[in-house]
């Protein structure tokens, strides 16, 4: 192999690393997660997948409100359908 090999293969395999799920995050162990497993997790939980079409405007506020209380989108929809259905 030469040295130039080398040093492409050198990056090649630096970037694979980069681009796994979580390889942001250094010395972290990521825990990846296929997707019927979050299913099973989530049906354990009593969570249902509930689709919706929504306003543009309406989804860029809920989103603005996760962020200000720095919760999970799917929380603070839950939350407020509470509080709606409550009233």
């Amino acid at each position: 192999m030469r040295k130039t090999d080398l040093a492409k293969f050198d990056a090649k395999k630096l970037m694979g690393k980069m681009a796994v799920p979580g390889g942001a995050e250094f010395g972290k162990v990521a825990e990846v997660v296929d997707r019927r497993e979050q299913r099973r997790r989530d049906q354990a939980l009593g969570l249902v997948p509930f689709a919706v079409k929504l306003n543009s405007d309406l989804v860029a506020q809920i989103k603005a409100l996760a962020a200000e209380q720095g919760a999970d989108l799917n929380e603070v929809v839950a939350a407020l359908l509470q509080k709606g259905l409550a009233s």
